[in-house]
């Protein structure tokens, strides 16, 4: 939550990137015909800040704890009019929409329950302003009251053991009046000899929460700050002077040399290729399950038992059975473990009697259907397993409690809407759960596994291309043999790109190869790089390898910093001296895949990070790291995409353990 004070600065950072662009060249051509009167229409953020404190919502609703602070970023736009005499002074007059609308910190009512506000409160603001160009050039500042006229006043008040509250404030007051500030600076865009003249003026305001206080009772009240464009148009009577003739004395400008970006290329290979490796696996438990659209019933892909079978089920049985069908290298292992997560609770319940869980059911439509979702969870641990009933909690809500969709997300809402529509297990009983960072990141205890990892990536050769992605419009690789012959692989257009040794040996045992990248640059250029590698293929070798895997939810990275315990206690006393750690971060394939690369690598280089400082502290040497971000390529995911829970174990990092060679 932002203060009055950090407002304050980030409208002053704003404020001097405009005068940095002015001082940087971005200013008014003295020939350009000057208008007098402008006019357009300009779209801003509204970064609102809450303070202050409201309980009392209307006359229907007293809640039973009192929010005060709060965030939001709302939308602003408006006409505008700028009359401008001279140079230095003018006068503005924008007739805005202007969305004051926030999300109120989530408080703690006496039920220690949580609750949330939010609120649209939006007004059709008269802003007339006096506008000074201190130095006569492009660069302007500007300040003057508001007048806010109110036009909507509703709010959306929720609690986790009531049904949600959809209604309008009481005693909001029809017209505030208050005041703003702010800077900005007109780009051209039009010929220096057109009449007709057209400015993109990025800008940023600070609105004052002095006189603006919403409602006539309570203390409620906000400040703003603004961050947007307008585009204005002006025409004027006067004339453009010719540009001056070119003199026997003048010399010729030089064209400008258009500087392509410079891309670095390397090679990662292994010194020698294992085709596959025996694997010690901690196979996180993720502590949901998902259901499929308009169904109730747990779906026939969770393994569920007969009374009787559940009866010699065991949790120990899941860890040396090997799936026949590994689903072509996919990890249909883990997934076995996971479709037995109802039996895993039950098995784990009916050993410890006093445990307790809470199940947690979230739909799109309504909380009713959500709390139907967990009683046919809850249904089946009581008949099959024997576990109490007075053990299992139920509760229903329309989203989970940590969502996927997110307020304003307009892409790929089908597959976002799949993931929220499961039931959540939680539990404070420790005999359940493995805790990870604290009593806030409770996951349920992870399975012990042993498993055959096939084709594993130390086995991968890794290119490299620094800067692709940005000077780059795609990039490809060919790897020549001894005897000439060609694979080709690609075309890509991220910075990274993998390629099986086993694969590029095919039926050799060793091989040396000259790897030449061949890319096309965004002005229509080719580039070529060079290197070579030499592989040998590698029996299976006879030390078992480790993994760990750290779970993340939609969209972060930083949760990383909840494992911090987890890898300095438990991962980073395994790993040996002189030993290879490689570390692989991937996401799902929803979103951007320039963004989920960064976003995938940044949870790879966290957790990098800190088993660094923990091997440090232990007086551990000699390891070394290998790690890489994977992005969405669906060729390096650990699990497909096709079902929510494959998308949701891909939201990881997996760190793989190798002992020294």
């Amino acid at each position: 939550m932002l203060r009055f004070k950090t407002g304050t600065q980030k409208f002053t950072v704003i404020v001097m990137v405009l005068v940095f662009a002015y001082t940087s060249g971005i200013s008014q051509d003295i020939q350009r015909p000057q208008p007098v009167w402008w006019f357009g229409e300009s779209v801003a953020a509204n970064i609102n800040q809450y303070r202050g404190t409201t309980q009392m919502l209307n006359s229907n609703l007293t809640v039973p704890a009192a929010f005060h602070k709060g965030s939001g970023v709302r939308p602003y736009g408006s006409l505008l009019t700028e009359y401008r005499p001279n140079k230095v002074w003018g006068g503005m007059l924008n007739i805005a929409y202007d969305n004051r609308g926030a999300k109120f910190d989530a408080v703690m009512a006496p039920c220690n329950c949580p609750e949330n506000l939010s609120t649209n409160v939006s007004y059709i603001a008269i802003e007339p302003s006096l506008r000074v160009a201190p130095f006569g050039s492009a660069f302007y500042i500007f300040a003057g009251p508001t007048v806010s006229i109110n036009i909507n006043k509703d709010f959306t008040y929720t609690q986790l053991k009531q049904t949600d509250q959809n209604g309008d404030w009481s005693d909001i007051r029809k017209t505030v009046f208050s005041g703003q500030a702010g800077a900005g600076i007109d780009i051209p865009l039009s010929s220096r000899t057109s009449a007709t003249q057209m400015t993109l003026s990025p800008f940023a305001s600070f609105l004052t929460d002095f006189g603006h206080e919403p409602r006539a009772v309570e203390s409620w009240s906000f400040y703003t700050i603004r961050a947007g464009i307008a585009l204005k148009f002006g025409t004027s009577r006067k004339p453009v002077p010719p540009a001056p003739p070119v003199t026997a004395m003048a010399q010729p400008v030089a064209p400008v040399a258009v500087v392509e970006k410079e891309v670095q290329f390397s090679v990662r290979a292994p010194k020698v290729v294992p085709l596959n490796r025996q694997v010690k696996e901690t196979f996180p438990l993720r502590n949901s399950i998902f259901f499929d659209v308009a169904l109730n019933d747990i779906p026939s892909r969770y393994i569920m038992l007969s009374p009787t079978a559940a009866i010699s089920f065991k949790e120990e049985g899941l860890q040396q059975d090997q799936p026949a069908d590994l689903n072509n290298g996919r990890s249909s292992r883990q997934l076995v473990v996971y479709y037995n997560i109802l039996n895993i609770m039950g098995d784990r319940m009916r050993a410890n009697t006093q445990s307790t869980i809470t199940l947690t059911g979230a739909s799109n439509n309504n909380p009713e259907e959500g709390k139907l979702m967990a009683e046919n969870v809850k249904q089946y641990l009581v008949a099959v397993f024997g576990i109490d009933a007075s053990r299992i909690t139920t509760v229903g809500r329309d989203k989970p409690v940590i969502p996927s969709e997110q307020p304003g997300a307009t892409k790929e809402l089908g597959l976002l809407r799949e993931g929220d529509r499961r039931v959540d297990i939680t539990s404070n009983s420790p005999e359940l759960l493995l805790q990870v960072g604290g009593s806030d990141e409770a996951f349920l205890r992870p399975v012990q596994i042993r498993a055959v990892q096939t084709d594993p990536l130390d086995s991968h050769v890794i290119f490299k291309a620094e800067g692709a992605n940005d000077a780059l419009e795609s990039w490809s690789i060919d790897v020549t043999d001894e005897q000439g012959a060609v694979q080709h692989y690609g075309p890509y257009t991220t910075d990274q790109a993998s390629v099986s040794g086993k694969t590029i040996l095919g039926a050799n045992t060793q091989g040396n190869y000259k790897i030449v990248m061949t890319g096309q640059t965004k002005s229509g250029h080719s580039i070529t790089k060079e290197s070579s590698v030499s592989l040998v293929k590698m029996d299976e070798p006879k030390q078992e390898g480790l993994r760990y895997s750290v779970l993340f939810d939609f969209d972060k990275s930083k949760t990383i910093d909840s494992y911090a315990k987890f890898l300095a206690d438990i991962v980073t006393p395994l790993i040996p001296a002189n030993g290879t750690v490689i570390i692989h971060g991937h996401t799902d394939i929803i979103g951007d895949e320039k963004y989920n690369l960064t976003l995938s690598n940044n949870r790879a280089i966290g957790a990098q990070q800190i088993i660094e400082r923990a091997l440090q502290a232990r007086g551990i040497t000699g390891v070394t790291f290998e790690t890489f971000g994977f992005g969405k390529d669906e060729s390096m995911a650990p699990f497909e995409n096709k079902l929510p829970e494959q998308r949701f174990y891909n939201r990881t990092v997996i760190i793989d353990i190798i002992p020294a060679k």
